[in-house]
């Protein structure tokens, strides 16, 4: 059975309405940008003003950024690497293999 060509078109034409609908607007971006950096200056704007950086200056937006980097980094943990599951050691007994030597 053949779909008519007329319900092909609406068919399109709703994904499309649904595919834009999930799409933020720059001004989305850059509201959730700001209350980022809101967060970022509450948590460790204390911090980087005590370790000495003028508030509201770059060197201390850098400080913030630094602190924030490196508690995300921490917070996923050092366990899968650049290789993620299959680094070198993988293949020599190791990781799922067995015990390294």
């Amino acid at each position: 059975m053949r779909i008519p060509r007329s319900s092909s078109y609406g068919w399109l034409a709703t994904c499309l309405l649904v595919l834009a609908a999930g799409c933020s607007t720059p001004a989305d971006r850059a509201a959730r940008m700001q209350a980022e950096m809101s967060q970022l200056i509450v948590i460790y704007g204390p911090a980087c003003t005590q370790l000495g950086y003028a508030a509201n200056s770059d060197p201390w937006r850098q400080c913030m950024l630094q602190l924030s980097t490196r508690e995300e980094l921490q917070r996923m943990g050092s366990g899968a690497g650049a290789y993620g599951g299959w680094g070198p050691g993988h293949w020599r007994g190791g990781g799922y293999w067995g015990p390294r030597w």
